[in-house]
């Protein structure tokens, strides 16, 4: 005992100041009787290692008796790694909602209430599908808000839309399976599958939507289709309803899986929310994906799926070995959230915020810009799109990297290269507040100026 704790003392583990267990503490976890610690603290501290503070307890010395006799002893220091400085919002940066006017009084409430009515129950196993309550109360809210019409036992809670793409990858897909999968699309769910050994066809994407035609001549033979049909991401359009009659007849016929990932689907700002593609379909091959991230704020990472009577065995079992379902208490403060009215009141605020930041943003670029960007009249979501002429949009972010803003460039969305297919950037304001948008749109501006007189081939 005496030469474990002097060791740890030496090299470092115990640090100068650190408080030790007490003796009673020590001997249950080491298995000794009280009164081998009792020698060994004793010895300790006439050496100089310990000091005891009365009631307080017993403490490594400050600074070390001999610090000599460390530096001998101790391996050479490595590293210490720190945490990485939590990040600013920049302006433009997309997938992050309004996280400013988010209720956090009510949100803490809510949790704070779950967290202390914890049972003992509750502490032993959740459900790896998810809380009952937060079921029962999802599906509820898509019934009104979405069209889609399913039974609580039909929704499973997944750790975020990624945690859902894991779980449908796992329990559905065999490695080599073909899937669509939208050009230009999700960049970082594209690169999720293709980890998870999918091999994509990349559909194109045009006015409507999906090119489900195109899709057909690709991969007739796909077991799957990554779609977001209701805010095509990242350009914005809603897929057409002759485009969904055809993917939901094709996907009957070939028996495979539609993945509806709803994006963005609460904020579309020409007309009300469109239908969920899941409330079309009766042939029960839509998965529909949703996620917590965008309407309530990302760090919740909480998604869930509603899932067709033929998939839920699979999926339940792979949610059973994997556990993909955030903390219980979390779950129970949504279910409440949704339950009392909160949620909806806070989508009908966001509506409102969005569409004030999103005119603000229009307004500074039509009037600010450069004559090499042209918006894109997008019909929803909590971006912009604006096509990019006269400079490679990837260096056009590298410029705005450097004065503070963080659009993202189309080009890094398309699963095909092409020389001939136009850049743009993709350009959030749902976190950028409306008095803030001329001076982001400025130097965005001058960044595209930087972009085009930079020489040829050369990138910051």
């Amino acid at each position: 005992m005496y030469d474990r704790i002097r060791q740890a003392i030496l090299t470092g583990v115990l640090a100068p100041g650190a408080r030790v267990p007490s003796a009673r503490a020590m001997a249950i976890e080491a298995g000794v009787s009280r009164g081998t610690v009792d020698v060994a603290y004793a010895r300790l501290s006439v050496e100089g290692f310990l000091v005891t503070r009365g009631a307080a307890g017993t403490f490594v010395t400050s600074p070390l008796p001999i610090p000599s006799r460390r530096a001998a002893a101790a391996p050479p220091e490595q590293p210490r790694l720190e945490p990485p400085a939590r990040a600013a919002l920049r302006p433009f940066q997309i997938g992050v909602p309004a996280v400013d006017a988010f209720p956090v009084a009510t949100w803490s409430r809510l949790l704070g209430r779950h967290a202390r009515r914890a049972r003992a129950g509750d502490l032993a196993r959740s459900d790896p599908g998810g809380d009952g309550a937060l079921r029962e109360a999802i599906a509820a809210h898509l019934a009104v808000s979405r069209g889609v019409v399913a039974r609580a036992e039909q929704v499973m809670i997944t750790g975020g839309y990624h945690g859902a793409l894991g779980l449908i990858a796992r329990a559905l897909a065999r490695p080599g399976d073909r899937a669509w999968f939208e050009d230009p699309g999700y960049a970082r769910g594209r690169a999720a599958l293709e980890l998870a050994g999918l091999r994509l066809a990349a559909v194109p994407v045009d006015a409507e939507g999906l090119d489900v035609a195109r899709g057909v001549a690709l991969a007739p033979r796909a077991r799957f289709v990554f779609v977001t049909p209701s805010h095509q991401m990242p350009l914005g359009m809603a897929l057409s309803l002759p485009r969904r009659l055809a993917l939901l007849a094709w996907a009957r016929g070939a028996g495979a899986w539609v993945v509806e990932d709803d994006y963005d689907g609460e904020f579309q700002h020409a007309s009300a929310p469109l239908p969920a593609l899941k409330s079309l379909d009766d042939g029960d091959r839509v998965i529909y994906a949703g996620t917590f991230s965008k309407s309530m704020f990302p760090a919740l990472r909480l998604g869930f799926l509603v899932v067709p009577d033929g998939a839920r065995d699979a999926l339940a079992r792979a949610a059973d070995l994997l556990h993909p379902a955030p903390p219980l208490a979390a779950q129970r403060a949504v279910a409440d959230f949704l339950a009392e009215g909160h949620f909806a009141r806070h989508v009908r605020r966001m509506r409102a915020l969005y569409a004030e930041r999103r005119g603000a943003l229009a307004r500074a670029l039509e009037e600010l810009a450069s004559p090499h960007l042209q918006l894109d009249p997008g019909a929803g979501g909590l971006h912009l799109t604006a096509r990019l002429t006269g400079a490679r949009d990837g260096e056009v972010v590298e410029r705005a990297a450097l004065l503070g803003l963080a659009p993202a460039a189309l080009s890094s969305y398309r699963v095909r290269a092409s020389a001939g297919r136009p850049g743009g950037l993709l350009l959030g304001f749902a976190a950028l507040p409306a008095p803030r948008a001329r001076k982001a749109v400025e130097r965005l501006a001058l960044a595209i100026e930087q972009a085009r007189e930079a020489p040829a081939g050369v990138s910051l």
